[in-house]
């Protein structure tokens, strides 16, 4: 029995830590070491936005004219769509938005967003580069927000906030997805404070021209290892929530399963391309990506150790009742599932639904990793 016991506790007490230990910690280390960031002064820094689209005619003028209304300095803004291979209108629609701060570049060959960045970024006039996607929109006051933590010489790339928005209409996977989007959140605020959040925002986030690295063209996760290269070299990456760009919350579970299949390959991919990030001699954030990151993709492999042993040990006091709870919450995932199209339901079935629907995805895209099925190309979910 003590074997089951050991592999009962360490999977229970791995996941906790995980999901709770860790935020706990985090926040509580943000609490007694906030490091401060030196306020703007002086002019502020020209910028370029970089946005990387694939077939996105329907949506990218609407796209420009948001940036249009962006509140800066248009001497200081220059805006760059780069057309990854597109097969239908996008680089006419975009050239037809005939705006003398707008440039468009078109690749005839779709390589993925890696390869365009590395190609794009180094073209770039200004000091400050944002990175964007066409979905989402942004405050008019973004990029004044971004670009003033840059006044700080620590401070290398800055994340803004994305916030998922319902209209009235979302789904209830779309609420569990939100209700974990604001604690992922949480967390990259809280390590932001004590140094860096491991990672951006892809939809949203600068960084300083001269410290980009290029990055493997194969890479998935471009948001997450061009902010963790420029840590490397000594800088901060922050998070600021005054940055903010809006995107509507899924409303089907298999458009949120394609999003979360695809990010989560990444983060496989991403521990291959750069090992270095697990160690603690060459990343200074290692305990950060190795509790943000890296047991996350341990998780599902800890649920069902926990629920095996569980399984063994039912007939010892006390560890009937832990299975009882562990089989309510499936049970809980298991019913939002099958009424996932249902106009009603107890919301107490979302949080469950979501959070086994993100493990199943981790499972298939290690599944897609080994395989390689997972490409660094992407195509828009149905949402």
């Amino acid at each position: 029995m003590g074997v089951e016991l050991a592999f009962f506790w360490g999977s229970a007490g791995l996941l906790f830590y995980t999901y709770m230990g860790y935020p706990l910690l985090v926040w509580s280390w943000s609490r007694f070491r906030s490091q401060h960031v030196a306020t703007a002064t002086g002019p502020d820094p020209s910028v370029t936005l970089i946005v990387v689209a694939y077939n996105e005619a329907d949506r990218i003028q609407q796209r420009l004219e948001n940036f249009l209304d962006l509140d800066y300095h248009w001497d200081l803004l220059e805006i760059i769509v780069a057309s990854d291979g597109s097969t239908d209108a996008t680089v006419a629609e975009a050239r037809a938005f005939r705006s003398p701060f707008v440039q468009v570049l078109e690749f005839q060959r779709r390589r993925g967003k890696s390869a365009v960045l590395n190609e794009v970024i180094p073209r770039a006039r200004a000091e400050i580069v944002v990175l964007a996607d066409v979905r989402q929109r942004f405050e008019t006051g973004v990029l004044h927000a971004l670009v003033g933590n840059f006044a700080d010489p620590r401070v290398g790339a800055v994340s803004g906030e994305l916030m998922l928005l319902s209209g009235g209409t979302g789904s209830e996977v779309g609420k569990g997805v939100d209700f974990y989007w604001r604690y992922e959140k949480f967390i990259r605020r809280c390590e932001s404070l004590v140094d860096s959040s491991v990672g951006a925002t892809g939809a949203i986030y600068a960084l300083r021209k001269a410290l980009y690295k290029p990055i493997p063209q194969a890479a998935i996760l471009d948001d997450v290892l061009i902010p963790m290269n420029i840590v490397r070299q000594g800088y901060r990456v922050l998070f600021e929530s005054r940055a903010c760009a809006y995107d509507w919350t899924t409303t089907t579970a298999q458009a949120e399963f394609i999003r979360k299949l695809r990010t989560i390959a990444g983060n496989f991919q991403m521990f291959l391309l750069a090992p270095w990030l697990l160690s603690p001699f060459s990343n200074r954030l290692w305990l950060q990506t190795v509790s943000h990151k890296l047991l996350r993709l341990l998780s599902p492999l800890g649920l069902v150790i926990a629920f095996g042993a569980n399984l063994t040990l039912a007939h010892t006091p006390g560890y009937l009742f832990l299975l009882a709870l562990q089989m309510a919450f499936y049970g809980a995932a298991g019913l939002g599932y099958l009424t996932r199209g249902a106009a009603r339901r107890p919301p107490f079935l979302n949080i469950p639904y979501a959070f086994c629907l993100l493990n199943w995805a981790t499972v298939m895209a290690f599944v897609y990793f080994v395989n390689g099925r997972q490409q660094v190309t992407w195509k828009s979910a149905v949402c």
